[in-house]
């Protein structure tokens, strides 16, 4: 049965199965198919998938069509080293710039995603949730950002970070939720809001080195 029509709705949900890991890094996605999920054009899903290529999340091959971007530890590796760079910028800037305002968004956005996460920790399952899960990390760390003076970062920053999350979109890394994640999105928002840029930046730092390949 169709399940979306407009071209928006098709990215969106696309985008939303690739980080989620609804399809596997490195399969081959059928435009045929596609086009009988969402009972649209073939067109409408090359368009869809081209898109998807231009920000990482899909491999166009010549000849043979497209393919979610496969697994990589060093593409993880370096998509972490940017987001990292990314992620402790744009918070320094939004510590000085934000103000009471983004102060109240991000207790917002991580009370959600506290919630969350500790229902994950407490039933030990994460799939069901993910979807909600991801939504609400995402907000979390956009919303550190979202004080920033640099309009270009935040938007590097999403496609980073959409890739990010594809990369650890698996069962073997339980889709990037570790039971550590509550304790250490605590401690970046603690940070975040005394003003204090240092123990911010190396908060950032110590929750998503874990992705770092080590000599």
């Amino acid at each position: 049965m169709p399940q979306k029509t407009s071209t928006p709705d098709i990215y969106d949900d696309l985008r939303t199965k690739l980080m989620a890991g609804h399809f596997p890094q490195g399969i081959k996605l059928k435009p045929s198919d596609l086009t009988e999920f969402y009972g649209c054009s073939i067109n409408t899903i090359r368009e869809t998938l081209f898109r998807l290529a231009t920000v990482g999340l899909v491999v166009s091959e010549d000849q043979r069509g497209f393919r979610a971007r496969p697994a990589s530890r060093q593409r993880l590796h370096d998509l972490t080293r940017f987001r990292i760079t990314l992620e402790q910028q744009g918070t320094v800037q939004s510590i000085q710039n934000g103000g009471i305002e983004w102060e109240a968004r991000l207790t917002a956005a991580h009370h959600k995603l506290s919630y969350i996460e500790s229902q994950i920790k407490r039933s030990d399952n994460i799939e069901p949730i993910l979807v909600p899960w991801g939504a609400a990390e995402w907000e979390f760390h956009e919303t550190l950002l979202s004080a920033s003076e640099s309009p270009i970062l935040r938007e590097v920053f999403k496609s980073i970070y959409d890739q990010f999350r594809q990369q650890q979109a698996t069962h073997g890394s339980n889709f990037g939720f570790f039971d550590r994640n509550v304790d250490e999105h605590q401690r970046i928002v603690d940070a975040a809001l005394s003003g204090d840029a240092v123990e911010c930046k190396q908060a950032i730092y110590d929750h998503l080195s874990r992705n770092l390949i080590t000599p």
